[in-house]
């Protein structure tokens, strides 16, 4: 199944064998102590780091509450009347879905599913770019959609992508997305990518966006025994990406901009000290400044450490 999707979760491999989740999580361990794979946070991927790109029907089954959230809170980021752009995946389908609720609002894409995810929203008006229809999720793609970007200019980009690390940024397996979202990128003034822990680490063929051009990244908390998510994280920040990160522990201590906490059961963002890129003139909305981020993993411990 592995090698045939490049990725599956431990729970679509359970029920395939009819077997409990944890006995193959087990024998997914000694699969990858041969080489035959690699362990992801609730899957498996063909292995090493360069792995192949998983079809939308797997990619959809994979990280579904982490993606949820990841929406949830990246919805907070986009303004009344803006101007924005979104990327395909399975993740920012999930944001359309929430922004249909966002009036005065243009998104620009290239994704049939985020498209169809807005076309009966009330008051936001969707562009779609040109291009060849890639099958595998449903993106336009080619020198239609990448002509049809230039001379655009908006906000915000959101895009996803397959894996994310400090030293590469983001990347995806297929050289056809990635020109295109090189191309959205070219067209947005901030770059916001959405990404779930289990892309944190992961390195895949083709760069989309490079670490320095990345102005926050929105991910949910690794599991505590995830250090190679961790340890990006960290270096991420230390490149100067604000890390905005959910939560669902209710009422906990939650830390606002100036770094003190109340107990209403949702996280501020932190801004991470060093951070390059500031906020158009007036200042973050307050969008911004109040979005819930849970109430792990701690933010505002990912301040780049001293050299």
């Amino acid at each position: 199944m592995v090698r045939a999707n490049g990725a599956v979760s431990l729970r679509e491999l359970a029920r395939v064998v009819q077997t409990s989740e944890v006995t193959v999580r087990r024998d997914v361990r000694a699969l990858e102590a041969e080489g035959l794979l690699d362990r992801r946070h609730g899957g498996a991927v063909l292995p090493g780091g360069l792995a192949r790109e998983s079809g939308l029907p797997q990619k959809s089954h994979l990280s579904t509450a982490e993606k949820t959230a990841i929406a949830d809170l990246a919805a907070g980021f986009v303004e009344e009347g803006e101007a924005i752009v979104v990327g395909a995946g399975t993740t920012t389908q999930e944001l359309a879905r929430r922004l249909a609720r966002v009036p005065g609002l243009t998104v620009v894409t290239n994704s049939l599913l985020v498209a169809q995810a807005l076309a009966h929203a009330n008051r936001v008006e969707v562009v779609m770019t040109g291009g060849t229809l890639r099958g595998s999720n449903y993106a336009l793609v080619g020198s239609g959609a990448e002509q049809s970007l230039q001379g655009l200019r908006v906000s915000r980009a959101f895009l996803s992508g397959s894996g994310l690390t400090a030293e590469r940024g983001l990347s995806t397996s297929n050289m056809l997305a990635a020109s295109v979202d090189r191309a959205l990128v070219q067209a947005a003034g901030e770059v916001v990518v959405l990404a779930d822990h289990t892309k944190l680490g992961a390195d895949t063929m083709f760069q989309t966006v490079p670490t320095d051009l990345i102005t926050r990244l929105v991910t949910d908390e690794p599991p505590a025994h995830d250090d190679r998510a961790a340890t990006e994280l960290q270096a991420l920040a230390d490149q100067g990406v604000q890390i905005a990160v959910t939560g669902s522990a209710a009422g906990a201590a939650t830390a606002t901009a100036d770094g003190a906490t109340d107990r209403r059961g949702h996280r501020r963002e932190v801004p991470l000290p060093g951070q390059r890129r500031n906020h158009p003139p007036g200042g973050a909305p307050a969008s911004l400044r109040s979005a819930p981020l849970g109430d792990a993993p701690r933010v505002a411990d990912l301040a780049p450490r001293r050299r």
